[in-house]
């Protein structure tokens, strides 16, 4: 009788996946035999167990291993987008426990979820084969319909939920299709093998299933990461899901999204370079202006900072058009940063806003200068930031952005780019004139300072000046992660 042989599987690239996913199922367990009441003991152990996380990935630094037969492969790029991943999601841990406790939906359910949804986000990134990115994207996308819609009394929550899982649904079909015609073109849905064949092609533009298939997944990757016109839905979601998982959202899947594209796209498929960058010309501009003239006229905070969002994807795809070193190592040094400053404005909002959130306008922060003043010098510091004002990291992300087009000739782009950033200046500093130059319409109901929150404002304040004051350390790590793709 012949022996079934099993190949030998080297683990070490998902290690960390595996991690999280273990200890995700324990806080399954531990919430079902716990006592009801408070669960900020579940805070802690989430944020040690991703803090562990982060010392597992830190440890593959410099490394370059392959597994499942080339489908995951452990490198400097993963490693440093998982950081994001890790980073996200410990911020926006520390600062749910007191948000979800005021809301009455502090289900121990929210950190095993959140903990799949980095796993999910960490298989994107290190996925070297459609269909492992195919399958991060969507244990990552199934977690944020839970989490988008937590909040099971408050029907903009349930909205939130329901929206994001239909926009999700479209954004899936067109991404499948996509690498299926990829798949049909090549024969292959290995990236290396993707490029390999391009790389014998004559004409790989003449090829019509080529062309439509790699149209289709960036369609579908443009949904992740709210690139207009495909934004649609997208501050409804952010307006109506709980503050943290606003702040997560617009964060860490984000950057998971960048990941994808930039090693689908700039390994796969550059021999179709010249195709994919008018596109994204395109692409940047409008995702730039209509969601920063769009934010001009918001006056709830989230849904400013929503639409915020979906303009700092378009600064991004600037550095994502040059296609050059210097904007893809400006596209993860941003998103880094873009996690401080973002999840820190939106801690602020946590801690100022009222059951229901029913003063969540930009009226509503009319005093915190003179009532909270070190509250608010930590929103400044993050609005000056999303603004792009040195000595801050929004200003250093920005700049080697718009440098990365300017290198490649792009440059009414980056004149372009610039001009908006200019414009969002107006809706940044109305925020902070509404602080410091304008008294209170009624007085302020705080939410009580607790460890977890103040831990996560320190270390967004900290990140957002050391990542703009001396920014070379993680540049210079961010070249480094791009120069292994």
């Amino acid at each position: 009788m012949d022996m079934i042989t099993m190949p030998a599987v080297n683990f070490t690239p998902i290690l960390p996946e595996i991690f999280l996913s273990v200890l995700a199922m324990c806080l399954l367990l531990i919430n079902v035999f716990s006592p009801n009441g408070k669960k900020t003991y579940l805070t802690y152990i989430s944020f040690i167990g991703l803090v562990v996380a982060a010392v597992l990935v830190g440890s593959g630094w410099g490394a370059h291993i392959e597994s499942f037969n080339g489908a995951v492969v452990l490198d400097n790029f993963a490693t440093f987008f998982k950081m994001i991943f890790l980073l996200s999601a410990g911020l926006a841990v520390l600062i749910s426990d007191q948000y979800m406790e005021r809301e009455g939906c502090n289900h121990g359910e929210l950190y095993p979820i959140i903990l799949f949804t980095v796993v999910g986000m960490m298989l994107m990134a290190s996925g070297t084969d459609l269909m492992t990115i195919f399958l991060g994207l969507e244990v990552m996308s199934v977690s944020l319909y839970v989490l988008a819609g937590f909040n099971r009394a408050n029907r903009k929550s349930n909205e939130a939920g329901l929206k994001y899982f239909l926009l999700g649904s479209f954004s899936t079909g067109f991404l499948l299709y996509g690498m299926a015609l990829i798949y049909g073109a090549t024969g292959t849905t290995r990236i290396a093998g993707i490029a390999s064949v391009l790389g014998q092609m004559t004409l790989p533009a003449t090829n019509i299933m080529l062309v439509a298939g790699m149209l289709l997944m960036f369609t579908g990757f443009a949904f992740k990461v709210a690139a207009a016109p495909f934004h649609m839905w997208t501050p409804d979601v952010y307006e109506g899901a709980p503050t943290p998982m606003t702040a997560f959202m617009s964060t860490g899947p984000k950057a998971a999204a960048f990941a994808a594209l930039l090693r689908l796209f700039l390994v796969a498929l550059p021999t179709l370079q010249v195709e994919w960058s008018q596109l994204l010309w395109v692409l940047a501009v409008l995702t730039m202006t209509v969601g920063n003239i769009t934010a001009l006229r918001q006056d709830n905070i989230k849904r400013m900072l929503a639409y915020s969002s979906i303009a700092h994807a378009g600064y991004c795809l600037v550095g994502f058009t040059a296609g050059n070193g210097t904007g893809t190592s400006a596209i993860l040094f941003y998103m880094l940063s873009y996690a401080f400053m973002n999840i820190g404005a939106f801690a602020i909002i946590i801690l100022i806003a009222k059951k229901g959130e029913s003063n969540g306008t930009v009226m509503d922060l009319a005093g915190l200068g003179f009532k909270r003043p070190v509250l608010a010098l930590a929103m400044t510091i993050f609005m000056f930031s999303l603004a792009g004002v040195p000595p801050t990291a929004g200003f250093i992300g920005k700049f080697y952005l718009f440098s990365g087009a300017i290198q490649e000739g792009y440059i009414w782009l980056a004149i372009l780019g610039v001009l908006n950033s200019a414009a969002s200046v107006y809706y940044y500093l109305r925020v902070i004139v509404y602080m410091y130059m304008k008294d209170p319409s009624e007085e302020f109901e705080w939410t009580s300072l607790t460890a977890p929150v103040a831990l996560a404002l320190v270390l967004a304040v900290a990140g957002t000046l050391i990542l703009g004051i001396v920014p070379s350390f993680v540049l210079q790590y961010a070249q480094m992660a791009v120069s292994m793709l």
